[in-house]
């Protein structure tokens, strides 16, 4: 079922309790301006409220791009107007930004995946690619640092592929990304993309929602929390879940050899 949003750079659609938002500017590799960005949070915070929603895709339209960056274009544009620059001006308008939506993200990427595409695709919580992806930060190639950059060996790659990866500003094959840990499973085609996404995203749905967004919260938080801090800022999200109609569900599927009926409280 497709929303309307107040941009069409970006496409929402919801089926089977999948929310898909598809960036949709493929006669520019999908690049990230003022409206696309500011509409992804409208689309993420439509995902969020919808109870309905259990896992949220992320995509590219075109098949050349996933995201090729920042549109440079109207970063020149705003420099010549003596604009601020963009680290300054932000994403504004309302909506959550995909950092913060509480429900597991994958990202579905087919071709280049690059600089703030790339941190795009970081925003989410797994990453599928095909074979013919390519990744990179190339900001220092432009006279540019990356903003929130999320490439530290704590997060997703060792110390040495994260100054790699920023400081030759070079793109990187799929195969080594996957290698290195930077995507979680890679598929040969755009077909096969969308095939593996749907079945990731079928075993997300066999899980509790209320526990998902627990762990995904918890583990989020756990990489720049120390563990026994982390567990007691979380113990309240623990209890819920102990306490939730669903804990009770789960057992009892377990027991009758059924699925779970998972109700979300």
């Amino acid at each position: 079922m497709p929303l309307p949003l107040p941009s069409s750079t970006v496409l929402y659609e919801k089926r089977d309790q999948v929310a898909w938002i598809t960036l949709n500017r493929p006669e520019a590799m999908n690049s990230l301006n003022r409206e696309i960005s500011s509409t992804i949070a409208l689309a993420v915070e439509e995902a969020t409220i919808d109870d309905d929603v259990l896992v949220v895709v992320v995509t590219g339209a075109g098949g050349r791009a996933f995201s090729a960056g920042a549109d440079l274009k109207q970063r020149t544009s705003d420099d010549a107007a003596g604009g601020a620059p963009a680290a300054a001006r932000g994403a504004a308008g309302s909506g959550i930004p995909l950092a913060d939506c509480p429900k597991p993200v994958i990202a579905a990427i087919d071709g280049y995946c690059l600089a703030g595409g790339l941190q795009t695709s970081l925003k989410c919580d797994i990453r599928i690619a095909t074979e013919q992806s390519k990744f990179g930060m190339p900001e220092a190639r432009r006279s540019l640092v990356a903003a929130g950059m999320r490439l530290d060996p704590e997060r997703f790659v060792p110390l040495g592929e994260a100054m790699w990866i920023n400081l030759t500003g070079s793109h990187m094959t799929a195969q080594r990304a996957y290698d290195i840990g930077l995507i979680q499973a890679l598929v040969p085609d755009r077909e096969a993309l969308f095939a593996e996404v749907e079945r990731v995203a079928g075993e997300i749905k066999q899980c509790a929602p209320l526990a998902v967004q627990a762990l995904k919260k918890i583990i989020r938080d756990g990489v720049d929390v120390p563990w026994e801090y982390s567990s007691k800022l979380h113990g309240d999200l623990r209890e819920r879940i102990e306490h939730s109609e669903d804990r009770l569900e789960g057992p009892k599927a377990f027991a009758e050899k059924r699925l779970a009926v998972w109700k979300g409280r």
